[in-house]
């Protein structure tokens, strides 16, 4: 091998193996490096499908909020039972803004002195007993005889409307969720159709005809239900979307897997694509269909 000397000492001559070594080092380097970015795209994947948990995105008047999968339920009972009694959007939006402020929308066992309920609602004040109160159906329904007695609720201040049904001692208080109120009111009333939407865990279980009868307690329409499959024709568009929003504001409770409404649907899934209505062939006007976990 060849050699040379410098200060006294014998050095090799190795300067190509030493360039193989590099070489090699580098291409070690590069496939570590591309091992990285892959295990952290999975990584970031698998993170961004279970970010946050369950949660549910309503979306109109170019905003989203979001909500978790309770909350949004009781948002679709209040809805709902402001659609079956023929009440107009802002009714719901008073509502949920309502309930919003006084329970964070959960249907709460405790509260100020004897108060209780989504709404707060106290028993000794005459809203009905406290089994009464706690029933969510019942609540809304005595919130709703109360709201409509206000004349001229519907263009009144939600200040002012708070003041007159819940007696608060801060009615500033309720316009803080008044834009949140209004647009889960539209996504859910159907007047934005797909406009809800949910990120949800698998089912484990379903109950259809345990949907049938909320569907048609809610919001007062017949559905069919065979095997794991509910539909419905219903009386217009409008109504169609309110009845898809609604099942898909459900989903969690009674194991819904797709809702389609016309020539779109919504499918159970985890990642965000749980927020979105994919446009699908097939689905006559006014029918909606619900497929339940098998």
């Amino acid at each position: 091998m060849p050699t040379t000397r410098r200060g006294g000492l014998v050095l090799s001559e190795d300067r190509p193996r030493s360039r193989t070594r590099k070489a090699l080092t580098r291409a070690v380097l590069t496939l570590f490096a591309l091992g990285l970015v892959a295990a952290g795209y999975l990584g970031v994947q698998g993170f961004l499908h279970n970010l946050g948990g369950p949660r549910c995105q309503a979306t109109a008047l170019g905003t989203s909020v979001d909500f978790d999968p309770s909350q949004t339920r009781y948002a679709a009972t209040i809805t709902a039972l402001a659609v079956k009694r023929g009440l107009p959007p802002r009714a719901a939006t008073i509502a949920i803004a309502t309930a919003i402020q006084e329970s964070k929308l959960r249907n709460l066992r405790y509260g100020d002195r004897d108060s209780i309920g989504l709404f707060q609602q106290r028993p000794s004040q005459g809203w009905g007993t406290e089994q009464q109160i706690l029933d969510p159906v019942y609540a809304t329904n005595r919130f709703y005889d109360a709201l409509v007695k206000v004349q001229g609720y519907e263009s009144m201040e939600i200040t002012k409307v708070a003041q007159e049904v819940q007696r608060s001692a801060y009615p500033e208080a309720y316009a803080d969720h008044e834009q949140e109120g209004r647009i889960l009111a539209s996504a859910l009333s159907g007047h934005s159709p797909a406009g809800l939407g949910c990120r949800l865990d698998a089912a484990d279980s379903s109950d259809p005809a345990s949907l049938v009868t909320e569907l048609e307690a809610e919001l007062g329409v017949s559905a069919r239900s065979t095997g794991s499959t509910v539909e419905l024709t219903a009386d217009s568009a409008l109504q169609a979307w309110a009845v898809g929003a609604w099942a898909v504001a459900k989903a969690d409770t009674h194991g819904v897997e797709r809702v389609r409404v016309e020539g779109r649907e919504w499918t159970r899934t985890r990642d965000e694509d749980g927020w979105a209505w994919q446009s699908t062939p097939g689905g006559a006007a006014k029918t909606v269909t619900i497929t339940l976990a098998g």
